[in-house]
C-alpha cells in the first residue's frame, strides 16, 4: 500500500480502500472514505500500533469456496481477523486492543432497503464485544458518508468529516459499483 504526504498535517498518510487493511507502528495517518461500509480503527496504546480496515459486507460463509474468491478484506469477519493478525505481527497484544468504529450510513434510498448498512453496524459492535475489544468511540449509521483520518499520535485521534451533496453521490456510485461487481462474481462462481 502506497502512502502520500499530507501537507496539512505534515505526515505520511495511507489511504485505505474497500477491502483493504493496514497495521503500522509509525507516526502516520490512516485515511478512508465511507458510506455503508465500516472502518474499524484498532490500536494498542502500550505498543503504539494502529490499524484500520474498510469492510463492505457481512458475509454468510455458507460456501467457503465462494468466500475466498474475493478480495479478502471486503467481508466483515475476515476483515477483522486480518486486521487483528496484522497488528499482532507488528507486535500488538490482543489483550491491549481498543477500537473506534465509523460508517454504516444509508447514503442512498436503495441502500436502506438492502439492510447492508445496519448489518455492518450490528456486526462490528457484536464482533468487538465478542472479542473483548472495548469500543471506546464510534459514529455509526445515519444518512451521510464520512471521511476518516486516524492518527498514531499517542492519543489515537480520529478526525471525522461528514460528507454531503456531490461527495455522497460519488460514494454511492462507488458502493453501487462494488455491489454489482460482487453479485456478478457470486453468479459466475455458481
Amino acid at each position: 500500500m502506497k502512502s502520500v504526504y499530507n501537507q496539512e498535517f505534515q505526515k505520511e498518510m495511507y489511504n485505505i480502500n474497500p477491502g483493504d487493511y493496514i497495521a503500522v507502528n509509525d507516526d502516520v495517518i490512516l485515511s478512508t472514505l465511507l458510506g455503508s461500509c465500516i472502518a474499524a480503527c484498532l490500536y494498542d496504546p502500550e505498543r503504539h500500533i494502529i490499524g484500520m480496515n474498510h469492510f463492505m459486507l457481512v458475509s454468510k460463509i455458507d460456501n467457503p469456496s465462494k468466500f475466498y474468491l474475493h478480495k479478502a478484506g471486503r467481508f466483515a469477519l475476515n476483515a477483522m481477523e486480518l486486521l487483528i493478525n496484522a497488528m499482532m505481527k507488528q507486535g500488538a497484544k490482543k489483550s491491549n486492543l481498543k477500537a473506534k468504529a465509523f460508517g454504516g450510513a444509508n447514503t442512498l434510498p436503495r441502500m436502506k432497503e438492502s439492510g447492508i448498512a445496519e448489518s455492518n453496524v450490528e456486526f462490528v459492535k457484536s464482533f468487538l464485544k465478542g472479542e473483548g475489544i472495548p469500543l471506546v468511540a464510534f459514529d455509526l449509521g445515519g444518512a451521510h458518508g464520512r471521511k476518516i483520518l486516524f492518527f498514531n499520535n499517542r492519543d489515537y485521534t480520529v478526525l471525522q468529516k461528514k460528507i454531503k451533496t456531490m461527495d455522497e453521490v460519488a460514494i454511492g456510485r462507488i458502493e453501487q459499483h462494488y455491489l454489482e461487481r460482487q453479485r456478478t462474481i457470486m453468479k459466475d462462481s455458481d
